[in-house]
C-alpha cells in the first residue's frame, strides 16, 4: 500500500520546471517522483546534521554505513 503523501508547494525556476517536464515526457515518471527523489538525496547527504540523529524512514541503510 502506498504511503500517504503530504501536499506542499515548491517554487522552481522556469529552467528547472522545463527540465523536469522534459524528463517526464521522455521517461513518463511523474515530476513529483523526481522531486521526492531529490529531497531524499539531500536528506541523505545531510543526515549527520539532522536534530537528534533521527533515522529517516527508508534511509536506515545509509545511516548504518556512515556509522561504520
Amino acid at each position: 500500500m502506498p504511503r500517504k503523501k503530504i501536499p506542499t508547494t515548491v517554487y522552481l525556476t522556469p529552467e528547472q520546471a522545463d527540465a523536469l517536464r522534459a524528463l517526464h515526457e521522455r521517461t513518463k515518471v511523474p515530476v513529483a517522483e523526481y522531486v521526492r527523489e531529490g529531497i531524499d538525496l539531500i536528506l541523505e547527504r545531510h543526515a549527520d546534521v539532522l536534530p537528534g540523529q533521527v533515522l529517516i524512514p527508508g534511509l536506515e541503510e545509509t545511516a548504518r554505513r556512515r556509522a561504520r
